[in-house]
C-alpha cells in the first residue's frame, strides 16, 4: 500500500499478520513514482481496472516504510523523537 497519511491500528495489525508494509510518499509524486515502476501484474480484482490490486516491480522508488511487519509506525516514532528533543531542550 502506498499513501501519505497515518493508517488505523487495524492496518498496522494487518501488516504484521500478513507480512505487508505501508509505504509513505509525498503528495503529488504520482508521476515520478509511475516512472519508477518497471513492471506491473494484476494479482486480484482485474475487473476493477486501475483500482485492481497490482504487484509492482520498482527501481529507485522514493518512498519510506511507514508501517512495517513488526508493528512499527514511522509517524508515531517521529512524534516521540520530536517530543523527546523538545522535553530536553
Amino acid at each position: 500500500m502506498i499513501g501519505k497519511g497515518q493508517r488505523a491500528e487495524a492496518v498496522r495489525k494487518a501488516c504484521m499478520e500478513y507480512g505487508a508494509v505501508y509505504l509513505g510518499a509525498i503528495g503529488g509524486l504520482g508521476a515520478l513514482l509511475g516512472r519508477c515502476v518497471t513492471a506491473a501484474e494484476v494479482v486480484a480484482y482485474p475487473d476493477l481496472g486501475p483500482e485492481a490490486i497490482y504487484r509492482l516491480t520498482v527501481a529507485d522508488f522514493p518512498v519510506i516504510v511507514i508501517n512495517d511487519t513488526h508493528g512499527g509506525d514511522a509517524y508515531v516514532a517521529g512524534r516521540a523523537r520530536y517530543a523527546g528533543k523538545q522535553a530536553g531542550a
